[in-house]
């Protein structure tokens, strides 16, 4: 297929606004929708999303739901209970554990993402227990993808039966990026480590889109918005990750990126989910705020911020024994961070999907379906501050109106306002949520939530700022929540912004 011919398609894809996403499915419903819909039918019931959720007698350990790779086992912690069990989902995950190392059994623990997230997300490692593992095909699926997909073109290019590419160490890529090793596979394809031979031999992720129509079109509407971001930001001067190349190969889009290290969640992962600390949070609130807010300007919503899609450039640590909990510790040597995957990053002037975001990060309004904005990127990067605090997931929940019952514990009543407008009358009795404290679900939200401040483990003056700009960033409406300009001149960032002077 020549370059022109994809620049045609990919015009016809941006003019019908990305209606249909990788898997055939309208996007007005996000990845998260779509799966347990398919697991509903699997059981023949038409029950809540509720049915859905692990037991909560049963702890549960994080997997991953970033967007580059979908990792193949679990780093099991017995002595630790997990505080977050993120929702299935199925996108690509993918890209490097820590810089351009090898591509060892210990590259191989953890990956992140770079990847297109359909409606809402996935990106990280994911565990071969926990995170959906692609598509799931029947007996009759398989033979007819065997048929449609394992496809040889010449005696060197093979597609397998779900469309990847085949391929071995060592291939070449339109003769200048070799193949190292695979750092991650999804729905979406794999991601492989690359040495460029026309650059010196440098290290970079390559992602290896699979050879379908579906994403195909998904792939060069991610390509479109890199393309922008480079555009925009020739001077590097914000923190978003750069597409260095792309090129079809063989009816397989290829997306190059620089190869960073470990996401913000596989560090907290793999550090046994210790928190961040407040300086630490303040170094790389301050880069993401900046690039988010770059976005805003250039009139784009990424919808799909949560720390997965926060990259460190460079994820190497000291190891350090802490007496006090027993056991070691990591430090980061750099707090330096880069926002990633933009497969679902919508223009100001695009058709806006119902629903955008990971539910753990998704704002009230969404789930309302109040329509949203700008502002929906906020929300979610206040869920991300007080995850690096905590070390957990603010709202650890699968189910919408369990969603909001926590909004209510932690921040207060949701206005009536918003509750008038909603759609969702089914969230509502007597011009409130209708919520039955006294429910199994009721208890699980009492134990597991509480007002915001009582998550503060200082009162000194630095936790106070960082508290005031959560609190103003978790604000239900969207009028009065604070924008990124006015969050970046917050007495929080006062120090960085004195240093710069």
């Amino acid at each position: 297929m020549s370059i022109r011919t994809l620049n045609t398609e990919f015009a016809r894809m941006r003019q019908s606004k990305r209606m249909r996403s990788p898997d055939g499915w309208l996007s007005e419903y996000s990845w998260e929708d779509r799966w347990e819909e398919r697991k509903r039918q699997k059981r023949g019931s038409h029950s809540s999303e509720r049915e859905n959720k692990p037991k909560r007698h049963q702890h549960h350990f994080r997997t991953y739901e970033g967007h580059y790779l979908e990792t193949r086992s679990l780093n099991k912690r017995p002595d630790y209970k997990e505080p977050r069990a993120r929702e299935a989902n199925m996108d690509l995950a993918g890209y490097g554990d820590g810089g351009i190392g090898g591509c060892g059994a210990e590259r191989d623990r953890d990956w992140h993402h770079y990847s297109k997230s359909s409606g809402r997300s996935v990106r990280s490692r994911r565990s071969s227990q926990g995170r959906c593992r692609g598509r799931q095909h029947s007996p009759s699926d398989r033979r007819s993808d065997s048929r449609s997909h394992r496809r040889k073109r010449s005696r060197s290019f093979e597609d397998d039966e779900e469309g990847h590419l085949i391929y071995q160490t060592g291939h070449m890529l339109r003769a200048r990026y070799e193949i190292v090793c695979t750092l991650g596979e999804g729905a979406f394809g794999k991601v492989v480590e690359c040495i460029d031979h026309s650059k010196g031999g440098a290290r970079v992720a390559l992602k290896i889109i699979k050879n379908l129509d579906r994403y195909r079109e998904a792939a060069m509407s991610e390509v479109d918005v890199l393309e922008q971001v480079n555009s925009l930001d020739r001077d590097h001067q914000f923190a978003c990750v750069r597409m260095l190349d792309w090129f079809d190969h063989h009816g397989h889009i290829c997306i190059v990126f620089e190869l960073l290290g470990l996401s913000t969640f596989d560090f907290l992962k793999e550090n046994g989910f210790l928190p961040f600390t407040v300086e630490q949070i303040r170094l790389m609130a301050y880069q993401i705020f900046r690039a988010v807010r770059f976005l805003h300007q250039n009139k784009l919503t990424h919808t799909d911020l949560k720390p997965e899609n926060i990259l460190f450039v460079n994820s190497d640590y000291h190891i350090e024994y802490n007496p006090k909990m027993k056991r070691d510790e990591r430090t980061l040597k750099s707090s330096d961070v880069k926002v990633v995957d933009f497969g679902n990053a919508t223009y100001d002037h695009e058709h806006h999907t119902s629903v955008v975001s990971t539910r753990h990060y998704r704002a009230p309004e969404v789930i309302l379906e109040l329509g949203w904005n700008q502002a929906c990127d906020v929300w979610s990067l206040g869920c991300i501050l007080i995850e690096y605090y905590l070390g957990l997931t603010l709202f650890q929940t699968h189910d919408s109106k369990e969603h909001l019952a926590m909004m209510e514990r932690v921040l207060g009543p949701i206005p009536s306002h918003m509750l008038h407008k909603t759609r969702k009358r089914r969230y509502i009795r007597h011009d409130k949520l209708d919520w039955d404290e006294h429910s199994s679900s009721g208890r699980y939200v009492r134990k597991h939530c509480k007002p915001l401040k009582q998550y503060m483990s200082s009162k000194s003056e630095e936790h106070e700022q960082l508290f005031d700009l959560i609190h103003r960033m978790l604000e239900y409406d969207v009028a009065r929540r604070v924008t990124l300009d006015e969050a970046l001149r917050h007495p929080f960032f006062d120090s960085l912004r004195k240093g710069k002077k």
